[in-house]
């Protein structure tokens, strides 16, 4: 399970024209499920996401998580991230789970951030072509891969 991070002051994303998803401060989330990712993947992703300390303090130092400044959270899925660009011009997508695995592993991840304390997890529509806004805060971005974490 991959994901960036974005540090945001605000992100939205829409689905045609209408707005399913809209939060201020806090973490703009692009989640790619391939095969073989399991709930565990989830758990592991977004216990490291919630206490990821990258806000400020008052001392401008990134020493602050995401519970600490009660932030929200807009997750967006996106096969794309398991894109393979080894070979060619175009890239694979192969290693993307198939929707029927990757949707309920999506729900899922939303679910656990509100169990890891975060009050707002917004969610764009699985499968949909949506358009993400935001405005990246820094800009601080990070990426990780849930088979990266110990």
């Amino acid at each position: 399970m991959k994901a960036v991070i974005q540090r945001v002051t605000q992100s939205s994303v829409t689905v045609d024209e209408k707005t399913v998803g809209e939060i201020s401060q806090g973490f703009l989330i692009l989640l790619g499920i391939e095969d073989g990712d399991t709930e565990k993947d989830a758990d592991k992703l977004s216990a490291k996401i919630s206490g990821l300390r990258i806000f400020t303090d008052e001392n401008d130092k990134m020493n602050l998580s995401l519970t600490d400044i009660g932030g929200e959270v807009l997750v967006v899925s996106q096969f794309t991230l398991c894109a393979n660009c080894r070979k060619g011009r175009r890239p694979n997508f192969n290693a993307a789970a198939r929707p029927k695995i990757a949707e309920p592993l999506y729900e899922y991840f939303c679910e656990t951030m509100r169990q890891n304390g975060i009050t707002k997890v917004e969610c764009g529509i699985f499968g949909a072509d949506m358009k993400v806004s935001l405005l990246n805060d820094g800009p601080v971005t990070i990426i990780i891969d849930s088979h990266e974490l110990a």
